[in-house]
């Protein structure tokens, strides 16, 4: 069996501030793990503030992490200086808002060619490279953008701009986070599609962010879901859709909308403050109806379930 390109394994983020009196220390990410092949896509799922972009930005290395280790094709980011430095090459990340992933003072031409320039990776005519990028994210006919800037594009366009930059490196794994939240529905599928059309062609190892259940199903292989911090549960994306496991899972289920449910029965959460994961109970036992004393009291580890499904709760320890 092949190794994966990405192995995140025990990951954790603690981030820090002090004031005059105290210092204050927040877990924002704990213990997440996971695996990423070629090919395969793998879906981030949880509400805002649960960590799911800080993981991406430990992933890229724009914050460190403070404990845990990220594998990338069997090297090691925190023990490895040569990945760290290549990383860009290896792994590239799609932010969410496009209008502010575009230098407006530059033409698009000269924004996806910067980094080929920067990575001294153009062979031949850096402007039929550009052309050719933007060939692959459908921008045609090519020459009537290559030329233009950021202002004159729609947001749909401008996306499509950052995915061809992202592509300019060659990477490996494309992280994005929340590619379509900034997009109208119709335009935000065209960007889903393109972005499973590239993973086929490219045969890329695709994380997408996001807090939206119905683009996960859609778009991924498998789906992890993240609750203050932590991952609650992990499997295969249809067999987590059909029957979730965690109550934190069944409430996101519950609260899509949904003309045919029969409303059977009162299913939400307890009115209460998110906590971080501080690991000495279920960080979710202030907010589930199903909570018990043993929730409030005890550290919950990951379960195995059939097929590779995962779920954090002490209802199935």
């Amino acid at each position: 069996m092949s190794k994966p390109l990405l192995h995140v394994n025990e990951l954790g983020k603690v981030f820090s501030s002090r004031s005059m009196f105290r210092k204050k220390q927040v877990r924002a990410v704990q213990d997440v793990s996971f695996t990423l092949e070629a090919g395969e896509v793998l879906a981030i799922v949880g509400e805002s503030g649960s960590g799911k972009s800080t993981v991406a930005r430990m992933l890229t290395n724009l914050i460190p992490s403070t404990s845990g280790d990220i594998v990338y094709n069997g090297e090691s980011l925190r023990t490895n200086r040569q990945l760290r430095k290549k990383l860009p090459t290896f792994v590239q990340m799609i932010f969410q808002d496009p209008f502010a992933a575009l230098n407006p003072h530059h033409t698009i031409g000269y924004i996806i060619g910067r980094p080929l320039q920067v990575h001294r990776l153009t062979q031949g005519d850096l402007r039929s490279r550009v052309l050719e990028l933007l060939r692959k994210v459908g921008l045609t006919p090519e020459e009537d953008f290559i030329d233009k800037y950021p202002y004159q594009l729609s947001g749909g366009q401008k996306q499509r701009v950052v995915i061809a930059k992202v592509l300019g490196l060659a990477p490996k794994v494309i992280i994005a986070d929340e590619p379509t939240s900034m997009l109208d529905v119709s335009i935000g599928i065209d960007i889903m599609n393109l972005l499973l059309d590239l993973k086929e062609k490219e045969n890329l190892a695709l994380m997408m962010i996001t807090h939206n259940l119905g683009s996960a199903r859609y778009m991924a292989d498998r789906i992890a879901v993240m609750y203050a911090g932590q991952v609650m549960e992990y499997g295969p994306a249809e067999e987590l859709i059909q029957n979730p496991q965690h109550p934190y899972t069944k409430l996101l289920l519950y609260s899509s909308p949904d003309p045919w449910r029969e409303q059977t029965e009162v299913f939400e959460a307890v009115d209460a403050q998110v906590k971080d994961a501080s690991g000495a109970c279920c960080s979710f036992h202030n907010r589930c109806p199903f909570a018990t004393d043993i929730c409030r009291t005890k550290p919950v580890a990951i379960a195995q379930l059939d097929n590779g499904h995962q779920v954090r709760c002490h209802l199935y320890a």
